[in-house]
C-alpha cells in the first residue's frame, strides 16, 4: 500500500512537472518525466522513513506498554508490506482460512530468518499477534520500538526466572483477551535450516491459558536477504498446518505436546 501510494504520487506529480515544463510539447518528456519519477520517488521514499522515525522516536520504552496499540500495529503493518515490496518477497500461502476467528490462540512457527516476524505479522493482521522476542530486539533501531508499543515481550533466555516472568505476562495478555501470542519455540534462528529441538515450556502458555495452538512453517526466508542483493524475488511458503483445539491442549502432556507439534512441522519441512 505504501510503496504503491508512492509510485502514483510519484507519477502524478511527475506528470504535472512536465506539463508546467511544456515537456510535452517537444521532445523533452523523455528525459523529464522519468527523470522527475525517480526524484520524487526517492524523495517521497525518504520522507516515509522520517515519518517513520519520528513516530518511534517519541516511543519511551521505559513505560510499560499494557494495550495493544491500533495506532502503532497499523504503521507497522503499513511498513510491512513496503518491505517486503522492496525485498521482492512473493508469498506462497496454504491454510489460513482455518485461522481462529473468535478467541485468542498460541501461534507456534520454525524460525529462519530475522524476517520471519514480519511474515507472521503480514498475514495474520486480524489476529492481532505479540511475539515473545529475546530482550536484545529492543535496542533494534525502530524495530523495538514498534514491538513495544504492540505488545511483544521481551525474553531473558538465560535466565529460567526472568524468563518464567515473561510466559506469564504472556498467560494474562491471552486471558484478558489484549492480543494472541507467537513464539519460536526453537528458541533461537536455526542457522542450517533445519528444524531444531524444542523448548517446551513455551507450550504452558496455552495450557494456562487455555487457548488454540496454531502450527504454522515458514521455507526460503532464509535467502531473502541474499537474493535481494542480486535483485532477484524469493518464493516464501507460508504453511497453517493445523489448530489445535484447545480441549486438546489441556489433555496434553506438556512434552508429548511439543514432540506432536515438532514431528508435525518436520514432516511439512521435509530435507
Amino acid at each position: 500500500m505504501l510503496m504503491g501510494a508512492i509510485a502514483a504520487l510519484s507519477a502524478i506529480f511527475s506528470v504535472l512537472i512536465c506539463f508546467g515544463a511544456n515537456g510535452f510539447g517537444t521532445l523533452a518528456w523523455l528525459w523529464i518525466l522519468p527523470v522527475s519519477f525517480v526524484g520524487l520517488f526517492l524523495g517521497l521514499a525518504i520522507l516515509a522513513f522520517l515519518a517513520l522515525w519520528g513516530l518511534t522516536a517519541i516511543v519511551d520504552m521505559k513505560s510499560p506498554q499494557e494495550e495493544d496499540s491500533k495506532f502503532y500495529r497499523w504503521l507497522t503493518y503499513l511498513y510491512i508490506d513496503a518491505v517486503f515490496v522492496i525485498l521482492q518477497t512473493r508469498f506462497h500461502t496454504t491454510g489460513l482460512e482455518h485461522v481462529p476467528k473468535d478467541g485468542r490462540f498460541l501461534l507456534v512457527c520454525n524460525h529462519l530468518n530475522d524476517l520471519d516476524p514480519l511474515s507472521l505479522l503480514k498475514h495474520f493482521k486480524k489476529s492481532q499477534l505479540a511475539f515473545i522476542s529475546k530482550r536484545e530486539n529492543d535496542e533494534k533501531f525502530i524495530v523495538g520500538k514498534l514491538m513495544h508499543k504492540i505488545l511483544c515481550q521481551p525474553i531473558n533466555r538465560e535466565n529460567d526466572r526472568e524468563a518464567l516472568k515473561t510466559i506469564v505476562k504472556c498467560i494474562q495478555i491471552l486471558k484478558e483477551d489484549k492480543a494472541s501470542i507467537a513464539v519460536f519455540p526453537e528458541g533461537y534462528t536455526s542457522r542450517d535450516g533445519k528444524l531444531h529441538a524444542f523448548r517446551s515450556g513455551v507450550f504452558k502458555i496455552a495450557q494456562k491459558a487455555n487457548v488454540p495452538i496454531v502450527v504454522c512453517t515458514i521455507q526460503n526466508s532464509q535467502y531473502v536477504f541474499r537474493n535481494a542483493k542480486h535483485l532477484k524475488p524469493t518464493d516464501v511458503c507460508l504453511h497453517l498446518l493445523t489448530v489445535i483445539p484447545a480441549e486438546e491442549v489441556q489433555s496434553s502432556k506438556t512434552v508429548e505436546l511439543a514432540e506432536h507439534i515438532h514431528d508435525m512441522m518436520a514432516a511439512d519441512l521435509g530435507e
